[in-house]
C-alpha cells in the first residue's frame, strides 16, 4: 500500500459525509469493536486469575510429583526408586507414603475419609501441610505405634473433635472379615494432633494424616508403600523432571505431575475459557458487519470520486486498497479503544476489587484478574 492510498483512505475516514448516517455507523463499529475488545480480555484475564488461584492452592498442599507403581512397593523397591528420583538435581525432598480410605468417628460422628501416611520428617518438605495448619503442630510420630493424627478444618468441624481429642479408625483391612462374622474389624485409636486449612474444601473435609509408620499398620502393609512423593525446586520444572525420571524408572511405574493429578479440572476450566472466547468473539464479528455495510456505503456515496481517480490513472486494486485501509483504521481504532478498557478494567479491580466475594463463601476477597501477554495478541488477533 502506497503512500496516495494510505492518504485518501484516511481523508475518507475523518472527512464528513453528506449522508450522516454513514458517520453514526462507523462511530457504532468502532463502539462494538471496542466493546468486544474489552469483554473478551477482561474475561480471559478473570479465567487467568481463577486458574492462578487454584493452582496456587493445589500446589501449595499437593506434592508435585508422584510416582506410583501398580500393587505396593517393599522397602528396597521404594528406596530404589528415591534414589533414582534423588539424583535430579531439581528434586528437593522425596519420600514415601501409603493411602486409603477408612472409617473414622469421633463419638456419635462418622466419616468415611482418606487417610494419608507419610514420613513425619519429610512430610512439611514434600506436602506443605506445615504452612497450613491452623491448630495444633505436625506431631505424628514414627512407628507403628503412634496415635497422632493430623486433620482438615472441615472434618474437625463435622467430628466435632478439636486438638488433643480422641478419634477411632477403622480400618478396611479387617473388613471381610467382620462381614462374615469371622472377626472384628480392626480399630486404631489416634489422638488428633493438627488441624489444616488447605483452602480446598475436598481436602479439608476429606482428608487426614498419620505417620507412614501407623498407615503401615493400618491397612496391614508393613514395610510397603503405595508410591513416593517429590517435591522440585521449580514447579515450572516439573513435567521436564517427570520425563527424566520416567525414563531412568521404566514402564512398570507411573509418573505424574501435580497437573495431571487435576487434568480433569484444567480440562474443564480449558473449555470454559475457550467457550468464552469464541462466544465473546461473536461481538466482534457483529462489529465487523457494521464495518462492511459503513464501507459499503461509503463507496455508493464515494462513486464520483472513485470515478475522477479512475480517470486519473489510479488502478483499480489501488481503489479496493483505499477502502479496506479505511476499514483497517476503523478496526485498529475499535481495538485499540477496547484494548485500553479492558486493561483500566483490569487493573481497577487488582488495585481497587470493584467486584468483591464473600470471604465467607469464598477463599478469595475479590474476584481475581490476571493479564497475560499472549492474551494481548489472542484478542487482538480476533479483532
Amino acid at each position: 500500500m502506497n503512500r496516495i492510498e494510505r492518504f485518501i483512505g484516511w481523508r475518507y475516514l475523518v472527512s464528513k459525509r453528506s449522508v450522516k448516517f454513514i458517520n453514526v455507523i462507523g462511530i457504532v463499529s468502532v463502539v462494538g469493536i471496542a466493546a468486544g475488545v474489552a469483554a473478551l480480555l477482561v474475561a480471559l484475564s478473570v479465567f487467568n486469575g481463577f486458574n492462578s488461584v487454584v493452582t496456587s492452592v493445589l500446589v501449595s498442599f499437593d506434592p508435585h510429583i508422584r510416582i506410583e507403581k501398580k500393587g505396593a512397593m517393599d522397602v528396597e523397591e521404594y528406596s530404589a526408586v528415591s534414589r533414582v528420583a534423588a539424583a535430579d538435581p531439581r528434586v528437593v525432598a522425596i519420600s514415601p507414603f501409603i493411602s486409603g480410605k477408612v472409617l473414622i468417628t469421633a463419638g456419635y460422628h462418622q466419616r468415611v475419609v482418606s487417610v494419608r501416611g507419610i514420613g513425619e520428617k519429610e512430610m512439611n518438605a514434600v506436602t506443605g501441610i506445615g504452612s497450613k495448619l491452623v491448630l495444633g503442630d505436625a506431631s505424628l510420630g514414627t512407628g507403628a505405634d503412634t496415635t497422632g493424627i493430623i486433620i482438615g478444618i472441615t472434618l474437625a468441624d463435622r467430628l466435632s473433635s478439636v486438638v488433643g481429642s480422641a478419634v477411632t479408625v477403622v480400618s478396611p483391612a479387617g473388613l471381610q472379615p467382620a462381614l462374615t462374622g469371622a472377626g472384628a474389624p480392626r480399630q486404631f485409636r489416634f489422638t488428633i494432633t493438627g488441624i489444616f486449612e488447605s483452602q480446598n474444601k475436598e481436602y479439608d473435609a476429606n482428608v487426614a494424616f498419620v505417620s507412614l509408620g501407623a498407615a503401615q499398620a493400618l491397612f496391614e502393609k508393613p514395610g510397603m508403600a503405595n508410591g513416593m512423593d517429590v517435591r522440585v525446586s521449580d514447579i515450572s520444572g516439573a513435567e521436564g523432571v517427570k520425563k527424566a525420571v520416567a525414563g531412568r524408572l521404566g514402564p512398570q511405574y507411573t509418573v505424574s505431575t501435580w497437573y495431571d493429578l487435576h487434568r480433569s479440572l484444567y480440562s474443564v476450566m480449558q473449555i470454559e475459557r475457550w467457550s468464552a472466547y469464541v462466544l465473546l468473539s461473536l461481538i466482534i464479528a457483529v462489529a465487523s458487519f457494521n464495518v462492511l455495510g459503513s464501507l459499503t456505503m461509503s463507496v455508493l456515496e464515494k462513486k464520483r470520486d472513485i470515478a475522477v481517480l479512475r480517470s486519473c490513472g489510479l488502478p483499480r486494486r489501488s481503489v479496493v486498497k483505499i477502502f479496506l485501509f479505511e476499514g483497517l483504521l476503523t478496526g485498529v481504532a475499535g481495538t485499540a479503544a477496547g484494548m485500553l478498557m479492558g486493561l483500566a478494567v483490569v487493573l481497577l479491580q487488582q488495585e481497587f476489587r470493584l467486584f468483591p466475594l464473600d470471604p465467607t463463601v469464598y477463599i478469595i476477597p475479590a474476584i481475581p484478574v490476571e493479564i497475560r501477554l499472549w492474551d494481548l495478541f489472542s484478542v487482538a488477533a480476533a479483532s
